[in-house]
């Protein structure tokens, strides 16, 4: 299941009337950025007319001012971030995908991981499908378009192909007429949509987008939940609502999510404060200052400092312009990264004992790194705290936790790890404090799975190897070099 396993990042707006939506769909996706970086794209629908442009690579360097100004204006558009693993990056799986049939047009974005991706894509391949790339979004489209062939509507149409699907989803389909977002039964994905101040709507996969397009929040869209955005106002089908209890993911709290955002109606920056203070209750330790190894161990760093009183301070300087390592396909790859993306401030930790906080520690790669560069800046103590729990299993919901053995915790106990990485403690934060910040409000309800191993889905089968993905891959990585 390794070449499903992605994060990205969905937007998608309504307006009623014509405007320069390729420029505000820009603007969310940027603010989406940390969801994927390795391609990303827009469509514009201007009466029905699509216009479409995605590429490899950043929003800042796919979409320059003349891209943007040939997508033209319109009252719909969507857009995507992805994140690949290795052997995916490629243009063909580049979203949004834009499908013309026998009904019209559609676009769609998607963001999850469906377990039984594989097994539709075959039904579908035995029916006479043709594939043009290896992620989940053709077979959603495939399924949809079958269903409209027989449905009177695109959200029906869209209801019935949920029937079939498995897994993590947040779509945003377009088509001529209507925008229509959708998240699974169990809400694995953060999906929302808000609304500007001339009444356009926007749905994004987190409130950070609203926000960078003027829009206000109104809620997050329910697990099972389709809502329909037309002429005719917003619309909500709840038929796939409420079959099964939701299990949004976790991890989306302790990294993927930026801290600005709100998911089901809780702060992600509050929910990490919270995961600091319980790291410091149950690991005081006697240290001269607290820094944070940015930007997502920021917020639990701030609350480790708050709970302890040992003073937080910025301890590393952060190039901006390297992006995320976990989300890196490649091994090699993070650990170049690393080495380019972090500059610790000497005057801060050298001589002093030090608490550095982090999200997580998955395959351990790069935390023996970090420790090293504040050891060579003159730290004379290190106390590493992690504001989750010890990652034990894989994903199969979205996040590119592959398999066991890449799992520094499944194979180390937590005093080898600490020798590992090279501090002086190593304190992960408990799974019941972690439930226990998640189920504050009594409103959520999480899936842990990486964590405890209690899976929310049946677990799929391995996938074999595709000899048309390896072929695709060898052709962009030769056009890109």
């Amino acid at each position: 299941m390794e070449r499903i396993h992605e994060e990205c990042g969905v937007f998608g707006v309504y307006s009623s009337e014509v405007k320069n939506l390729a420029s505000m769909t820009y603007y969310g996706l940027y603010a989406l950025q940390h969801r994927g970086q390795d391609s990303c794209g827009i469509v514009v629908n201007d009466g029905g007319v699509f216009t479409s442009h995605k590429a490899l690579g950043l929003v800042g360097d796919v979409f320059t001012k003349e891209e943007l100004a040939k997508l033209g204006h319109g009252k719909l558009a969507v857009g995507h971030v992805r994140a690949g693993v290795k052997g995916s990056i490629n243009n063909a799986n580049a979203q949004p995908l834009v499908v013309n049939h026998v009904k019209g047009s559609l676009a769609i974005a998607y963001n999850g991981s469906l377990i039984n991706k594989n097994e539709l894509r075959t039904q579908l391949e035995l029916e006479g499908s043709i594939f043009h790339s290896t992620g989940a979004t053709e077979v959603i489209a495939y399924e949809i378009i079958k269903e409209r062939l027989k449905a009177p509507s695109i959200e029906q149409a869209v209801s019935n192909a949920m029937n079939k699907l498995k897994g993590a989803y947040c779509i945003v389909v377009m088509s001529p007429t209507k925008l229509i977002a959708a998240r699974d039964p169990l809400g694995f994905r953060p999906l929302c949509y808000g609304v500007t101040e001339d009444g356009s709507y926007v749905v994004a996969s987190e409130s950070c987008a609203l926000d960078a397009v003027g829009a206000k929040l109104v809620r997050s869209v329910k697990p099972g939940e389709i809502i329909i955005f037309d002429a005719m106002g917003v619309r909500s089908m709840e038929e796939h609502c409420g079959k099964v209890k939701p299990s949004s993911c976790i991890f989306e709290f302790v990294y993927n999510a930026r801290p600005d955002s709100v998911i089901d109606g809780y702060s992600v920056h509050e929910a990490r404060v919270e995961m600091g203070r319980y790291l410091a209750k149950k690991y005081p330790v006697g240290a001269d200052v607290v820094i944070s190894v940015p930007d997502s161990g920021n917020d639990a760093a701030i609350g480790y400092a708050k709970e302890s009183g040992i003073p937080f301070e910025l301890g590393f300087l952060k190039n901006k312009y390297i992006g995320r390592t976990f989300i890196f396909p490649d091994q090699k790859d993070r650990e170049d990264q690393v080495r380019k993306k972090l500059n610790p401030i000497a005057s801060v930790v050298k001589g002093k004992r030090v608490v550095m906080v982090d999200d997580s520690i998955v395959r351990g790669t790069t935390s023996g790194r970090v420790v090293k560069l504040l050891r060579e800046a003159g730290a004379t103590e290190v106390h590493f705290m992690v504001s989750s729990p010890p990652f034990l299993f894989p994903c199969y919901y979205g996040t590119d936790i592959k398999k066991k053995e890449d799992l520094i915790a499944n194979n180390h106990t937590v005093e080898e790890i600490r020798e590992m990485v090279g501090v002086d403690t190593l304190g992960y934060l408990d799974l019941d404090d972690l439930k226990k910040i998640a189920l504050l409000d009594g409103k959520n309800s999480f899936c842990y799975a990486c964590f405890d191993g209690k899976y929310s889905t049946e677990i799929p089968a391995p996938a074999e190897k595709s000899k048309f993905e390896t072929k695709i891959d060898i052709v962009e990585k030769t056009k890109r070099h």
